[in-house]
């Protein structure tokens, strides 16, 4: 082997490590990994309520009136 393929295939090596060193630290770094999921989830989310928004306002509506009419009833109750 020359000098120049020797040097090709060290460079060669340390790119590979490097790469390998660069995976190995994003698997461990758990407090951007959680950040990542959880960003994806929030979008996830979001992107189905404005697809669903007419569900989603029926269902919130009416937990509103569910909760209204349990304070209607306690207050009812009390008198």
């Amino acid at each position: 082997m020359t000098d120049d393929s020797i040097e090709s295939d060290i460079k060669a090596q340390r790119e590979e490590i490097a790469a390998t060193v660069d995976a190995l630290a994003a698997k461990a770094d758990v407090k951007s990994r959680v950040s990542a999921a959880t960003a994806e989830q929030k979008r996830r989310v979001q992107n189905n309520v404005q697809d669903n928004a007419p569900a989603v306002a029926a269902v919130a509506g009416g937990i509103l009136a569910a909760v209204v009419l349990i304070v209607v009833l306690r207050r009812r109750g009390k008198k």
